[in-house]
Parts: structure tokens; sequence; C-alpha cells
């Protein structure tokens, strides 16, 4: 059967295998942690490279601002405000609502399970203070920075050589195509790694069953949940208030979309319904040039979903761990967030690259909860996609409304029609 060879399934079945293992044989459950250790270094070995070609084709693909106009500043300018204070939501609710709390996992067991020299910039700030760490930042040369894995100097390196690329022009183009090039590569390979994802999976919900108890099971349940509110009330509450200065119905505007947005739940991709988001954004009477800039860019720039789960995932790693974070460290960890969420979209598993890339300056906090969300990645998904396609809807408008170009009568107009089904 398809259904039977689909990833989802496969996680689910490994998902049930490992708590079943973990509760009838502890003792077998906890000693197929290797599974998921496996699965953490291949995840590993692909985080410098993707992160630098992410980050690189989101920079050169925003082109020249000076050449994309005043528009696109302004769409950079709304994706840049959008996407932190989602980031911020995600870590406030996180703080407030305490969702690993009582999982209660050996971080000083579990810190070696990621190779590398991911903490070494975070060690640096606190032993070296800031100018030691602003050093620590640039790499002497930049394959040392690939070689250590060290996310933070990858990401310097990075953007500056996007800036570059994007000043170089038409020099610049065989270089973005070689990028583009190397970063589909790595996006097949991190096709053939996810599909290794249920063992896993398996290895990793064994191992936290059979060592911490079936109770750690109902957290991820928690988080699952907590993550869904989140982006409903960013969505409904936070974007509709903005959606309503714009003249326009929150509710109106879901079900005029409600077909596309029925794909992407199908799908858990929000590049499925691209073309029609385009052509109904233009319906509703914003002009096709300011649709044709701020949406394909924000589909790079403005992941709002994606910046709530980065924002709520790491505290609820270091809560499961018990790791308190100090307010440099959520600073250090929000600012690489911010960066790393630059491009990330389309790709299945590539939100884990960007949460372990995110995670890397935080050494404390151990990676096996990486494998854990992996396991409700299904479920954070839809949420995501859904809350990914509405936010770059709605920046749209705004900035069509920001613009003055926004035809208000337009809109309501065939949101009205699309509410009485004509």
């Amino acid at each position: 059967m398809r259904f039977c060879r689909s990833l989802f399934f496969q996680i689910v079945l490994a998902t049930v295998l490992g708590v079943t293992l973990g509760l009838a044989t502890p003792g077998i459950a906890v000693s197929l942690k290797p599974l998921s250790d496996l699965f953490l270094r291949l995840i590993a070995m692909l985080v410098g490279p993707l992160v630098f070609c992410v980050v690189v084709q989101g920079i050169a693909g925003a082109g020249n601002l000076r050449t994309v106009g005043r528009i696109g500043l302004k769409a950079l300018v709304y994706f840049e405000v959008t996407t932190t204070i989602a980031l911020c939501l995600g870590v406030v609710a996180a703080a407030i609502f305490q969702p690993g709390a009582g999982m209660n996992i050996d971080a000083g067991a579990l810190t070696q399970s990621l190779p590398g020299q991911f903490g070494d910039s975070a060690a640096t700030l606190r032993h070296d203070g800031l100018v030691g760490f602003l050093l620590h930042l640039v790499p002497q040369n930049p394959l040392s920075a690939f070689v250590h894995n060290d996310v933070l100097q990858v990401l310097v390196f990075a953007i500056l050589f996007g800036c570059g690329l994007s000043m170089a022009g038409e020099q610049g183009k065989p270089a973005a195509a070689l990028i583009d090039s190397v970063a589909a590569v790595l996006f097949r390979i991190m096709g053939m790694v996810i599909r290794v994802a249920p063992i896993g999976v398996l290895g990793a919900i064994a191992y936290t069953v059979g060592h911490f108890g079936a109770g750690s099971l109902g957290q991820l349940g928690v988080f699952v949940a907590l993550y869904s509110a989140l982006v409903a009330v960013f969505v409904l509450v936070g974007l509709g208030l903005l959606l309503r200065l714009c003249g326009i119905s929150i509710f109106s505007f879901i079900w005029y979309l409600r077909t596309e947005l029925t794909v992407v739940l199908a799908t858990t991709s929000s590049d499925a319904v691209l073309p029609q988001i385009m052509e109904k954004l233009a319906a509703i009477g914003i002009p096709r040039e300011v649709v044709g800039l701020v949406i394909p860019t924000g589909y790079s720039f403005n992941l709002d979903a994606l910046s709530i789960y980065l924002g709520l995932a790491v505290l609820f790693l270091a809560q499961a761990s018990g790791v308190h974070l100090t307010w440099t460290q959520i600073f250090l960890v929000t600012g690489t967030a911010l960066v790393t969420s630059k491009g990330a979209h389309g790709v299945p598993g590539v939100a884990i690259v960007i949460l372990a890339a995110t995670l890397a300056v935080v050494p404390e906090i151990p990676p096996v909860g990486l494998v854990l969300l992996v396991a409700v990645d299904w479920f954070i998904g839809i949420a995501r996609a859904l809350g990914n396609v509405m936010g770059n809807c709605i920046a749209t408008i705004a900035v069509a409304k920001w613009e003055g170009r926004l035809d208000v009568a337009t809109a309501q107009r065939v949101l009205r029609s699309a509410r009485s089904g004509q």
C-alpha cells in the first residue's frame, strides 16, 4: 500500500514500536540509543553546508535593494519585524507555560551526541567577554568554520558571501548558479537522510520511554498543542488585527483561501499553492508587481510560523534537559534563529537542520531532543505550513496598503462574493 510506504506512516510505526519497547523491555530500549545518535550525526554532517547555502540564497535572492526599490525595502522591513515578533512569541510562551518541564533528560550523558565544536562561540562569550566573542565570530579561514562545524562562523561568512554575491551583479551569476546547484544536491542528500528518520525516531523514543518513563511522551503532546495554539493566536489575533487595519476581515480572507489552505493542510507544503495564491491576491485588487515581489521574497524571508517554532523548540529542549538559559544565551539563540531561518522552506526535514544550527550556540542542550521532535514533526508541519502561507498572504496585503495601492473596495467585494458562493 502507498500509505504504508509514506514517511509519516513509518515514523508513526517507529514511534509506537519505540513506546512498546520502552514499556515492555526498558533494558533493550535503552540500548537502542545509538540509532538516534547515528541519525543525529547524519544531520550534523549537513548543518554547516546547508546553512551556508540557505543563507546565501536568501540574501542573493532578495536582489539589490537599490534596484528592487521602495516596495522591496518595505517588504523586507515588514518581514524582519513580524518574524522577530513571532520568534519572541515562541520564547515568551515557552517561558510562561514551561512545556518541557518534567522530562528530566540527562544533559550530561547526551551532550556528545552531535560532533564538532558547536559550543565554542557560546563558551567564548562566557569566558572571554564580548571582545573575545566578536573575534571568534570571524574564522581564520572559511574552511575552518566548516571543518569545526562552528555554525556562527559559517553564518558570518555566509552573510558576507551573500552580500558580495548580490553586489557583484552579472559577474556573480556563475557563483550564484554554483551555490544553487550545490544546494540542490545537499537537499537531495537531506531527502535521503530524512528517509532514515524512522530509525532515529525508534531509537530516541525507545530510549526516552525506557530511561525516563512514559510520562515523557505527554510533554511532546503538550508541545504540539501549544505550538498549534500559538500559530493560531499569531494569525487570528496578531495578523488579524493588522488585516482589519487594512479594511479586511481575517475570517473572510481565510474563507476566500479555503481551497489553497486545504491543499497546504494535506501536503504540509506551502509551495504547492504558490501560483494559485498569487492569482487570488491579484484578484482582490493588489497590483501584480507587488504580488510578484512580496510573495516569492516572503517564501524565504517571512517564515512567521517557523520563527515561532524555533523560539518555542529551543526553550522546550532546554527545559526538558533541565538547562537554565541566561538572557545572553537566549539573545544569542534568537539572533541565530533569525538568520538561519531565512530561506528555509519547502524542503523536507530542513526545519530540523535549522533547529540544529540554532541549538549549536547552546551546547548544554542535549541534541537527542531533535529526534524526539522529528517524531511529531508531521503534526507540527501542518501548523507551520499553514502559518507561513497566511503570513505571506497578509504581508502582501499589508505592503500594498503601506504603498497606498490596495483597492479595499475591490477586496471587500471579492471576499463578500466568495462567502456568498458567487
